[in-house]
């Protein structure tokens, strides 16, 4: 039976062109499901109604997507299977004749920020408002050439949607990074991502447990902090380690010293990274 993946829909978001990307790795006919949200593609993953689902995790320009974040912290068996790190191109797409006629624009919050400085400059009067994902923009502006959607050029050939300005990301090597996550555990990996909460929000709390890493001489590629949700000043905090493809043993015996100074600790997986180059994303359009 083909595995199912579950990633933010419509047809013709950037996360469905990195599970087409990741179902090509796969070699295998894999079946893609569309869902409303990031927080529900994963938790189809974890209550067993798809086998993987592929989510945005942190862009170049805005950095990470906090939805996945809290979605990965909320469901514990959930593990990072890969890593794909795509190029994001963005387009104005409309049915009006010129920019002067544009008096809203709709798109997914990470790209309407990703191309803010553009919207600034070039539509500083329009309404900015807010969608489910970009291809959901489309959807609601198809029948009205005041307004505009910000997506993926795939998208526009996807709906024969008309491109007003292409190429209005802010910065020209806009990317994200998606992680595959599935319940498989995965062991081996160049890279590991965890979280983890501190029993008590006072001062060297986070402190111990970084002192872990460096004392073996392991680089943190990423650290930031969530809130718990459960009382102001509590936070959770998520960690990328590069791990030492060598001593795999230090990886180890971190994760196992860590526990001594943490409430909870969530080790997300062990994976490698594929970087994806523009052609394969093109050739997916």
């Amino acid at each position: 039976m083909a595995r199912t993946i579950a990633h933010l829909g419509p047809t013709g978001t950037n996360a469905e062109t990195a599970a087409l990307i990741y179902k090509q790795i796969l070699g295998e006919s894999a079946q893609l499901r569309p869902y409303n949200s990031i927080n529900q593609s994963v938790r189809s993953v974890a209550g067993g109604e798809t086998d993987l689902a592929v989510i945005p995790v942190e862009n170049s320009t805005e950095g990470s997507v906090v939805m996945t974040l809290d979605s990965l912290w909320q469901y514990d068996r959930l593990q990072i299977q890969l890593e794909l790190v795509l190029p994001i191109t963005h387009s104005l797409l409309s049915r009006g004749r010129g920019l002067e006629e544009v008096k809203s624009v709709y798109s997914h919050p990470q790209a309407l920020a990703q191309c803010q400085q553009w919207l600034e400059n070039n539509l500083p009067d329009a309404a900015i408002i807010p969608t489910n994902s970009t291809t959901e923009a489309i959807v609601l502006v198809k029948d009205n050439p005041g307004a505009a959607a910000i997506a993926a050029p795939r998208a526009a050939k996807l709906y024969n949607f008309p491109i007003l300005v292409e190429l209005i990301n802010d910065y020209a090597d806009n990317c994200t990074r998606f992680w595959v996550v599935g319940l498989k555990p995965i062991t081996e990996g160049r890279r590991v991502s965890l979280a983890f909460s501190v029993p008590a929000n006072v001062p060297g709390a986070l402190v111990k447990p970084l002192e872990v890493f460096a004392r073996r001489g392991l680089n943190l590629s990423r650290i930031e902090s969530r809130p718990t949700k459960r009382s102001l000043g509590e936070y959770v905090f998520f960690m990328d380690i590069e791990s030492l493809e060598n001593q795999p043993h230090l990886t180890r015996s971190a994760l196992e010293e860590l526990s001594a100074y943490t409430e909870v600790v969530k080790v997300l997986g062990h994976y490698e990274v594929r970087e994806v180059d523009r052609a394969t994303v093109k050739r997916i359009s």
